[in-house]
């Protein structure tokens, strides 16, 4: 009975790794890049880079260099990213184009801007493969259970694996190796699958507001009561607001707040909404939040890191776990490492599947497949085309260069996936 679980445990880990796998793969991937892609936006643009100094420039001084900038624009998101070398990244929209707007955050000069950084595309292409209608967002969130699903029967039907954390054979071809070491690292990276795993699937209990948990954990914005009818009242109010005022409330009404982001009302009946890290562990600046009225400054509401639901705290802490931003670049980059680990144990263990079913003469099964797979890349790669350019409006060089790369990379994982699987011994 034992033996037959164990069989139909090994079964259910090969089919998610063979049927899934080159989507499965897709998702690792993105996640992992996600996890360094503030870092990749510093590497590759150098209008995103600050050097960090002792004094921070006022938001005011920011605000009137933004103003000059863009006129006719109106300020959408006011981001100040953890990272002490980044510009403030403040979202700007003209005539229905958003600019991403890198401002210094030392000296108030606009550096430069883009309609994409290399955050929000992989962080779009990881929350939701750009397939639309939550369509994207639900088939990402079901690896969060699949992941879980072949960490487990790993588990059941490797025995005493526990034994195994250095336990490297060679054997005489690389077919051996290269399952040894898939098993290998897979052992090592028992918690960050762990992690990854369960964070996953508390965002799908939340998307799908299981049990009403999105409605317990994402308060909705209060309101504020209509206000009579004025001529003086500012056509553009988020070029009006005093961004130092409204940051020096926050920090009275949470003592220790480090204002990181800033969301300006689009109209007088919604509050100007701000959040930021205090020296509570773990969660995510939106734990802590404090609306102000925009005309009077007056608080609307506010809600403390360490004074929120269990349910909320879990909530707060799933981002930070996720991508492994909570403890800095060095969290960051133990994340990254460790989500490489666990997109190679999905390009291994598909590896190692293709290989066996070619050893066995099975190479026909395959052609199911392969149309399924490349069938879900084929539209992936067309509606990635169709939200950057009716979404994010990028310019057709931009496009290009995406296109390319995305093209190439998959070419090359192919070419080599391919070649490797016709070379090795059997």
């Amino acid at each position: 009975m034992i033996r037959r679980f164990k069989k139909q445990a090994f079964r259910l880990h090969g089919w998610i790794g063979i049927k899934l796998g080159i989507l499965f793969f897709t998702v690792c991937l993105t996640g992992t890049i996600a996890t360094l892609s503030h870092e990749l936006d510093w590497v590759f643009n150098s209008e995103i880079r600050a050097t960090p100094q002792p004094e921070l420039v006022g938001r005011n001084a920011i605000l009137a260099n933004l103003r000059e900038a863009y006129p006719e624009g109106k300020i959408e998101y006011w981001m100040r990213p953890e990272e002490a070398y980044l510009c403030d990244i403040v979202y700007v929209r003209t005539n229905g184009i958003r600019e991403y707007v890198f401002t210094n955050r030392y000296t108030g000069e606009v550096q430069g801007s883009s309609r994409l950084t290399i955050q929000r595309f992989f962080r779009d292409f990881h929350y939701f493969l750009f397939i639309p209608f939550q369509i994207g967002h639900f088939t990402v969130l079901l690896f969060g259970f699949l992941l879980f699903f072949s960490l487990i029967t790993a588990l059941i039907f490797y025995k005493k694996w526990w034994k195994k954390l250095f336990d490297l054979k060679r054997g005489k071809n690389t077919l051996v190796l290269l399952r040894s070491l898939h098993r290998l690292a897979g052992l090592w990276s028992i918690p960050f699958t762990i992690i990854f795993s369960l964070t996953g699937i508390w965002y799908f209990l939340e998307r799908s507001n299981a049990g009403g948990l999105s409605k317990e954990v994402n308060p909705a914005f209060p309101k504020i009561e209509s206000r009579a009818s004025s001529s003086s009242k500012p056509e553009n109010l988020t070029f009006e607001i005093d961004y130092d005022k409204a940051t020096e409330i926050a920090q009275q009404a949470i003592p220790g707040l480090r204002v990181t982001d800033i969301v300006p009302p689009q109209n007088e009946q919604v509050p100007i909404y701000i959040t930021g890290k205090t020296d509570v562990p773990l969660v995510r600046s939106r734990a802590n939040r404090v609306y102000l009225d925009p005309y009077s400054y007056e608080k609307v509401e506010i809600q403390k890191a360490d004074s929120i639901s269990n349910l909320m705290w879990l909530n707060d802490i799933a981002d930070p776990l996720h991508f492994g931003y909570w403890g800095g670049l060095i969290t960051k980059i133990i994340w990254f490492i460790f989500g490489l680990g666990i997109t190679s144990l999905v390009y291994s263990g598909l590896w190692i599947s293709i290989k066996r079913k070619y050893a066995r003469n099975q190479r026909s099964a395959l052609g199911a497949w392969k149309i399924f797979n490349w069938s879900v890349m084929g539209l992936i790669f067309i509606l990635m085309n169709i939200v950057l350019i009716k979404q994010y409006q990028i310019f057709i060089q931009t496009l290009i260069a995406i296109d390319l790369s995305f093209i190439l990379v998959t070419w090359l994982l192919t070419w080599t996936f391919n070649l490797s699987i016709r070379k090795t011994g059997r």
